[in-house]
């Protein structure tokens, strides 16, 4: 009986390690949705970003004022 009650303690402790790993790897599955949605966001407003740099440096050399004097 000694060898039976030990087969079943190292069994629940193997049920519960299992256990555990689950929580963390749907944890570590929530967490890399969250980055990519993250990575997504910020893709997007890069795009966004680098077509108004055209347009905005068209703008900021068409006007006088904002350029530096010569002897600078």
């Amino acid at each position: 009986m000694d060898t039976t009650d030990r087969t079943d303690q190292r069994l629940t402790e193997l049920e519960i390690k299992a256990s555990f790993t689950e929580d963390l790897v749907e944890q570590l599955n929530q967490i890399i949705i969250r980055q990519q949605n993250q990575i997504d966001a910020l893709v997007f407003e890069v795009q966004r970003l680098r077509q108004q740099l055209p347009d905005a440096s068209t703008r900021m050399a068409s006007n006088p004022r904002d350029e530096l004097p010569p002897h600078y």
